[in-house]
């Protein structure tokens, strides 16, 4: 048989694209920015870093509930008892108490608009299995893991500081491009700038979003503020046929985080234009197979790639095709089996799937005694130690 780990195979791509980017020298202590149309990571700093996220978690109650708002088990309109629990939050609230009915439809913007912790625990009691606020912040903790947010640990559904809990700033960005692709239907309450809650609350009526009337394209997400984290925010926004979410935490000032947020959205939009990689059904490279019909399969991208790329960019950029080989037969055509790696110079690395291009049926056995025959001959050049 052959030794997998002597035979990891990176094969040198170069295609015509791409060379430096100006990074963007941000004064958040951890960011993450991201262009939701080619799946370019435009900036990266601390990203996979557990940290206190602050209200910005306040973003996993609201999909949780998304869900269970889309799944029939929740309604807008139904009413829902507020606890002694709930009420004795304090921070940013709806000012609710325990002779409130709220309906869901106005916690949902108590959260998104006011940044409501009272108005996270009465969902969470009331989607929690358990009926508390600890068991649903274990169902967020387990829902988060199945989503892919491997950096992600809730200990309460409201980001109210708390020993373990954590996000890192790429988890924050994926639950965000969840929240706007599964529910498109919700996502316009994130760029509502106001809401009055039944005139109890005049102090807190505002979106605290600063980057929201800009004329930037912003129409979301999240701020977050405690002594530990400072100053953060999700944010969102679309111009054109392109949206970016970026993450920032860490900054010393709600003025600096409205100044690093405005910045980071004109940079992302202004620096970069989209370019083609490669075109759907291109063959880039070709993988060894092992006991196949044919010694070798083409890899192509299932879909079309592009990336963003500085506006003064050359058009070149080169990449890598890896992969764990030889593969074995048999093999179905759009079966994933490498990856093209690129990373544009002063850009974070990308990594894009590439399936066989065709079938290769198992050999017979004229085909595996070639294979075996060539395994041998191989080895036997290489001498005794493996080395040529």
């Amino acid at each position: 048989m052959p030794r997998l780990s002597r035979l990891l195979t990176p094969l040198l791509l170069v295609i015509a694209l791409v060379s430096p980017a100006a990074a963007f020298d941000t004064r958040a202590t951890s960011a993450f920015v991201f262009d939701m149309k080619t799946g370019t990571v435009l900036l990266s700093k601390n990203a996979d870093a557990p940290l206190p996220p602050a209200s910005m978690s306040k973003l996993m109650t609201l999909y949780v509930t998304f869900e269970a708002v889309r799944d029939g088990r929740l309604s807008l309109d139904d009413r829902l008892p507020v606890s002694q629990h709930a009420m004795s939050f304090g921070g940013s609230t709806m000012f609710l108490d325990t002779t409130d009915r709220v309906r869901v439809e106005d916690l949902l913007r108590g959260i998104i608009v006011l940044s409501g912790n009272d108005a996270c625990v009465v969902l969470a009691e009331a989607l929690s299995p358990d009926g508390t606020e600890e068991g649903f912040a274990r169902y967020m903790t387990q829902r988060a893991q199945q989503m892919g947010m491997t950096n992600s640990t809730f200990m309460n559904s409201s980001g109210w500081p708390a020993a373990g809990h954590r996000m890192s700033m790429r988890d924050l960005a994926l639950l965000s491009r969840h929240i706007i692709e599964d529910f498109p239907e919700f996502y316009p309450m994130f760029a509502e700038t106001k809401f009055e809650f039944d005139g109890r609350a005049p102090q807190n009526t505002r979106n605290r979003n600063p980057i929201l009337g800009l004329g930037i394209g912003a129409d979301g997400l999240k701020t977050g503020h405690t002594q530990e984290a400072g100053y953060g925010l999700v944010g969102s926004a679309k111009q054109g046929d392109r949206r970016v979410i970026f993450v920032i935490s860490g900054l010393e000032s709600r003025q600096a985080r409205a100044e690093e947020s405005e910045a980071i959205v004109n940079w992302s939009f202004r620096q970069f234009v989209e370019k083609s990689v490669v075109k759907a059904g291109v063959e880039v490279a070709r993988a060894d197979v092992w006991m196949g019909d044919a010694t070798s399969v083409g890899l192509t991208p299932a879909s079309d790639i592009s990336t963003l790329m500085p506006v003064l960019a050359e058009d070149r950029v080169e990449g890598e095709v890896v992969y764990q080989g030889p593969v074995h037969a048999p093999i179905k055509a759009g079966d994933q089996l490498a990856e093209l790696v690129f990373a544009p110079e002063g850009l974070p690395e990308t990594r894009v799937p590439l399936v066989a291009a065709e079938d290769v049926p198992r050999g017979g056995f004229m085909a595996r005694m070639r294979t075996v025959s060539g395994l041998l001959i191989t080895r036997l050049r290489q001498g005794p130690e493996g080395t040529l």
